[in-house]
């Protein structure tokens, strides 16, 4: 939950959120108005190319039965009750797994204010801290997976791979070989597929980390004859990372907007908390934004073609195109 507030309602608002935190109600009839609308928009989103390329990339890299390959169904809305939402906040929601943390103009009394409403005494069922044991991933062992929609008027092809997840060594000095392979505007990808030979409007690269495991992905939207020439040069980009040094000016291109972008992300008091949100779920200690600015400023241009080398493997990549068969 978030709270925005002016310093003198602070005191007020956080006893009206404490108690919808500490005694939920999940009233029937609201719950069924958010259901429906939440099930509307699923519905919606499933009928778009995007989505059911971005299912099925997770179901062929995780298994269709491990929780990141799987994904909700239409009929699980109809299956929400107040009851099942109890049990879920009985098992999940006590104090023994809440943090707060406070960005801004934070004063003692505030602090004090945050103390007395969620931090005199335990409450929820304390008791019910769980842990998770995720169990084993299981690949497919397909190289395309085509996903038919026979109205679409453009296809969506997505490529991922598992890579380090977030505590490896290679992790922070990767980022910024993925920057310079997709991530931002002047990147690679983009400069050849969309400035230079116009297959589509925009194509990106991107570290989706989970716990315990990251999965590259490349994610690109259009029209379907172009998708068989999109992978071919996205293999070829990866080739030539592989092979040949990055130029000077590229690197320090792709150093100074990393470098802007991170410095963006603790600027302001709502992006500093959710900075230090993401360290705490990730389990990142605190050095982390150290740590990532000198990998930023460090890497060299061997050490990209090096990462290259050990994560740019073809026979390592599984491609989902959803839309129409040519």
């Amino acid at each position: 939950m978030t709270l925005y507030t002016l310093n003198k309602y602070f005191a007020r608002t956080l006893s009206v959120i404490a108690d919808m935190v500490k005694h939920p109600t999940f009233p029937e009839k609201e719950l069924a108005v958010v259901t429906d609308i939440n099930k509307q928009q699923f519905l919606v989103n499933s009928a778009r190319v995007e989505m059911m390329a971005r299912k099925q990339l997770n179901a062929a890299l995780f298994g269709p039965h491990h929780p990141f390959g799987r994904y909700a169904e239409a009929d699980d809305y109809d299956r929400i009750t107040p009851e099942v939402l109890r049990s879920f906040y009985q098992r999940h929601y006590h104090s023994g797994n809440c943090t707060v943390f406070l960005s801004g103009k934070v004063t003692p009394e505030i602090i004090r204010c945050v103390e007395e409403t969620l931090g005199d005494a335990p409450w929820g069922n304390v008791a019910a801290v769980q842990t998770v044991q995720l169990p084993p991933v299981q690949p497919t062992d397909r190289k395309r997976i085509f996903v038919e929609r026979a109205d679409a008027l453009q296809s969506s092809l997505k490529m991922g791979s598992f890579v380090m997840d977030r505590l490896h060594p290679d992790y922070l000095k990767a980022r910024v070989l993925v920057t310079l392979f997709g991530g931002y505007f002047g990147s690679r990808l983009m400069s050849n597929i969309r400035e230079d030979k116009g297959y589509t409007y925009g194509i990106g690269s991107g570290i989706v980390s989970y716990p315990g495991s990251s999965v590259l992905v490349i994610s690109t939207e259009a029209a379907n004859e172009y998708i068989e020439p999109i992978v071919q040069e996205v293999y070829h980009e990866m080739d030539c990372l592989r092979q040949d040094l990055v130029a000077p000016e590229e690197l320090e291109m792709v150093r100074n907007y990393m470098l802007g972008d991170l410095c963006r992300s603790y600027e302001g008091p709502f992006s500093l908390s959710d900075a230090w949100i993401y360290t705490q779920t990730a389990d990142l200690d605190d050095d982390f934004f150290n740590r990532s600015l000198d990998a930023i400023r460090s890497i060299t241009r061997e050490e990209i073609r090096v990462l290259a080398q050990r994560y740019f493997r073809p026979e390592q990549w599984v491609e989902v195109v959803a839309g129409k068969k040519l």
